[in-house]
């Protein structure tokens, strides 16, 4: 735990050495470092309401997590949008910089959720934040390849038992019930569909980059929460 709040937040916490069988571990109780967060945000939503709340909890989260997450949406999205080999597409992501398609993909994403947390209940916010941080387990799945022979990707890569994601995936759709009080129903769905974005995602990165690396992390995080977070809006509105 120790070790998963060090990398995910800005805590200053010192976790000690970092070995292949710590990371393992802190991947597979990183959704309980989404809850945290989630609790975060739902309370200050709680005194922001609307839009102006969406907003400022987006921001929130990018200042609590140290934005990697939204680098590694941004990173990612750049390498596939590039054409070539996967070699190519992994020196754009290394590259630092960010071209059009991470623009148009941040304001995208962070204006969904935005909006999306201006009218969601706060059980769907802890939801969407724990599912994401789980969307870790199932990048990291045994049997995936790192992209690169280095970085936290090839920490990590091969390192969970496909039970880890599909237990954590399970308890959350279970969980999902009351996320939407008015219809039962949306929370479970919307699991259910960040799920299989979640693995088209990850197997379409498999074959454009030849495995993981932790800037795909980053995007499945986001990828997850978005989903979550719209679907549970529009079955509010």
């Amino acid at each position: 735990m120790l070790l998963a709040f060090s990398w995910l937040t800005v805590l200053p916490l010192r976790p000690g050495r970092v070995d292949a069988a710590g990371a393992r571990r802190a991947i597979a109780v990183a959704p309980l470092v989404g809850v945290v967060l989630g609790l975060l945000v739902a309370a200050v939503l709680q005194g922001a309401h609307g839009l102006l709340g969406g907003f400022l909890c987006v921001g929130l989260v990018a200042l609590a997590t140290r934005g990697m997450h939204l680098d590694g949406l941004a990173d990612t999205v750049d390498g596939l949008g590039c054409y070539g080999p996967p070699e190519r597409a992994l020196a754009v992501m290394k590259d630092g910089g960010v071209g059009a398609f991470a623009v148009v993909a941040l304001v995208v994403v962070l204006g969904l959720q935005s909006v999306a947390l201006a009218t969601a209940h706060w059980g769907a916010v802890v939801l969407a934040f724990a599912a994401g941080r789980a969307s870790f387990a199932w990048c990291c799945r045994r049997g995936t390849p790192a992209a690169r022979p280095d970085g936290l990707g090839a920490l990590v890569a091969g390192s969970q038992s496909v039970y880890v994601p599909a237990g954590w995936f399970v308890f959350l759709t279970a969980a999902a019930v009351p996320a939407v009080p008015d219809r039962l129903w949306a929370g479970p769905l919307a699991v259910l569909l960040a799920a299989a974005a979640l693995a088209v995602f990850t197997a379409h990165i498999r074959r454009r980059f030849g495995g993981i690396t932790g800037d795909v992390l980053g995007a499945a995080c986001e990828l997850t929460v978005t989903v979550i977070l719209v679907v549970c809006a529009l079955a509010s509105s």
